[in-house]
């Protein structure tokens, strides 16, 4: 879809009017044939554009009575922390506040690595790998997806080799992976903003081309080699992402 198209530069123009506080919270909205006339579009141009400031939690629709403006929904903070547990000596280790209340997960065995994936993970493209992809909720709308590989090399014939099923379901890369031997010493995580794909957008209940945050994880172990990298994506207009650093003392 352009993003010159009728019901953005509609929907562009209610957001404004909204922000400017033309419309107070609580407040009912001009009826969709009294906006169309104003615009001179149709009023499935206007519907378009409400719906549009409804997913973005800026409006919101009463049956039989109209649309309102919505209290404002807050952004979620999601704080990425890495401290050393001084206590064990355990190695640094990436933890999340702020995460999802609840998650669907669906997993494949044996897909080959494409290029991209191959080269993250320091195998062959080509090599099998198991791939999970997840869709994180809180408060029953979704707020996160990934997409995570790990190498069959490393898994395979393991009871952990399935992310969610087995002893190990839901608990993590580094308990998972500590279970058979192999222990997890660092993460690295590239952020970069990016687009809502078709596919993202109807996951996350956004619209395509909304701004998003795309992190790339691949987590290594003691010897430096990668065992899981993962494609997160955050809707920008959902969640807000932090990194929090523990400083070292003396």
């Amino acid at each position: 879809m352009p993003r010159d198209a009728p019901y953005l530069a509609v929907a562009d123009a209610l957001r404004a009017r909204v922000v400017a506080g033309e419309w107070g919270i609580g407040e009912r909205l001009p009826s969709r044939v009294r906006l169309a006339e104003e615009y001179g579009v149709g009023r499935n141009v206007v519907q378009r554009a409400m719906d549009r400031l409804i997913i973005e939690g800026l409006l919101e629709g009463r049956a039989g009575s109209g649309t309102y403006v919505r209290t404002p929904r807050e952004r979620l903070r999601l704080v990425r922390s890495r401290h050393r547990d001084r206590r064990g000596g355990t190695p640094p280790w990436w933890q999340e506040r702020g995460r999802a209340d609840a998650w669907d997960a669906h997993s494949q065995v044996r897909v080959p690595a494409p290029k991209a994936i191959a080269e993250r993970l320091a195998i062959a493209p080509g090599d099998l790998c198991v791939t999970t992809h997840y869709e994180f909720l809180a408060d029953r709308q979704p707020v996160q997806l990934s997409e995570s590989w790990e190498p069959m090399a490393v898994t395979g014939g393991t009871p952990i080799v399935l992310p969610e099923t087995g002893p190990l379901a839901g608990k993590g890369v580094v308990e998972r992976m500590r279970s058979i031997g192999v222990t997890v010493e660092t993460v690295v995580e590239v952020p970069r903003p990016a687009r809502a794909t078709q596919a993202q957008a109807n996951l996350l209940g956004i619209s395509l081309g909304d701004l998003v945050l795309r992190i790339e994880r691949t987590i290594h172990d003691t010897d430096g080699r990668p065992v899981e990298t993962a494609d997160i994506v955050v809707p920008d207009a959902r969640r807000e992402v932090v990194y929090e650093f523990g400083v070292d003392r003396p």
